[in-house]
């Protein structure tokens, strides 16, 4: 591989990981401080007993984040030195605040986690307040610095020059309210089908303790109520794109002509050679629609603007597709445990019921890694949209090769060192066996 290419992939793979490890270390916060307030509330103790078992992933996760996130900034030098001397002024203080949020964050963490004989019960619950914010408001503040990559502002340049450089117009660019609010939701959604899925699979296996009835039923409630929201939020980014980054949403939506009354396109092949989607399904009119509430709107499709500077939609369109199925897949078997649960007023134990919510557990992170793609895949083959190609902002250094195939076996044995640990809490409980009519599972 070139230089270029081995970058992106080094880049592209350093990134696929740590999303993960982010994700949860925001979406587990959440679930720690519904846990502690329940149990602040209700005087159950059991809750507090989930708190204290699911910190334990929280902090491994933490530790395992900072040390990916501290790769990430060596990679972002190192592979993209001509880029960051270009954005640093501008992107640096998004940088800087997700540094201070950081700080936060691992002090009310060491608070929490060894404070359980010193604190109240109620600093505890303060301590998940503050640790859930301060790992939503780091990871805003990181994609701030994503947002702005797709939409640069804050600068003029001057004979290739950045002058009238304004950090803070950087921080709050067009994209950075809908990226990060959808972005947040869809961490919650991830982390708590994640969770859920690990303890829907021991209610298959007879475990039927009170523990993972009650840390089931949370850890889909978190992920069910951000679940439309990130609909909403996902509608309010497709319409934002559709006028700040029209190449994007012609890519997404594998749209080759600029169309008045555009059709929307599930599914399917984009052939570039041909201008049309093979094998797709084509609904009419509903693409101006969802991009300006006007079913005669005219979308511009990437005939509309210069060769070689809009996005492949071979990349782009698949992985959007991806991204919207795995919010059906999600939807449909929480939707359906949750209308068994109010029809018998507790936990549903059947087997096809806890199959659907294990089977559609890891589409959160699916999803989420989708979406990814498609911002950068969109935004191709700008590093920076309309100032800098990746091809410019690349290191001129070869042999990166290497490099990627070590980083490569690290991330893999992190990843499924982590997957082990998370899989341990939903049986601590579990330690005596069960009775046996507790551990019959209903068909």
């Amino acid at each position: 591989m070139d230089n270029v290419l081995s970058a992106r992939v080094l880049m592209g793979i350093s990134l696929g990981f740590h999303i993960i490890y982010a994700t949860i270390g925001i979406g587990l916060p959440l679930m720690l401080m519904i846990a502690e307030g329940l149990s602040l509330r209700t005087r159950d103790e059991l809750y507090h007993q989930l708190a204290r078992r699911w910190i334990r992933p929280a902090g491994v996760l933490f530790a395992i984040g900072a040390v990916s996130g501290t790769i990430l900034s060596f990679e972002l030098g190192l592979l993209w030195p001509r880029f960051m001397a270009f954005s640093g002024p501008l992107i640096g203080l998004a940088f800087s605040m997700e540094g201070y949020a950081f700080f936060v964050e691992a002090i009310f963490l060491a608070l929490y986690i060894y404070g359980e004989q010193r604190l109240s019960r109620r600093m505890l619950f303060f301590c998940t307040i503050v640790l859930t914010v301060a790992a939503a408001i780091s990871a805003v503040f990181v994609i701030s610095a994503n947002a702005w990559m797709n939409t640069p502002t804050g600068f003029r340049l001057a004979d290739g020059k950045l002058v009238d450089v304004h950090p803070f117009q950087a921080l709050t660019n067009p994209s950075w309210a809908h990226e990060a609010l959808h972005g947040t939701l869809a961490a919650y959604v991830a982390t708590g089908f994640a969770v859920a899925g690990v303890y829907a699979l021991h209610l298959l296996r007879g475990h039927r303790s009170e523990y993972n009835k009650r840390a089931l039923t949370l850890a889909l409630a978190v992920a069910s109520v951000s679940l439309p929201l990130m609909l909403v939020s996902g509608d309010w980014s497709a319409m934002t794109i559709a006028v700040q980054q029209k190449p994007k949403l012609a890519a997404m939506e594998a749209l080759f002509t600029t169309t008045k009354g555009a059709p929307l396109y599930i599914g399917g092949w984009p052939d570039p050679a041909t201008g049309t989607v093979l094998y797709g399904i084509r609904i009419p009119n509903l693409l101006s629609y969802l991009a300006f509430r006007d079913t005669d709107a005219i979308v511009e499709g990437l005939d509309a603007f210069p060769p070689g500077t809009t996005p492949d939609p071979r990349l782009v369109h698949p992985f959007f597709d991806l991204m919207v199925a795995s919010f059906f897949i999600m939807l449909a078997p929480a939707g359906w445990f949750w209308w068994l649960h109010w029809r018998r007023q507790e936990v549903p134990l059947n087997k096809w019921p806890l199959r659907a919510l294990l089977l559609a557990s890891p589409f959160g992170m699916i999803a989420l890694e989708s979406g990814w793609l498609v911002t950068e895949f969109g935004r191709q083959p700008w590093i920076a949209r309309g100032h800098m190609r990746v091809t410019e902002g690349v290191t001129p250094q070869t042999s990166i090769g290497l490099v990627l195939f070590t980083f490569f076996v690290v991330y893999l044995a992190l990843t499924v060192g982590l997957l082990m640990l998370l899989m341990r809490p939903a049986t601590i409980e579990n330690g005596t066996k069960a009775p046996q009519e507790d551990r019959h599972v209903d068909p």
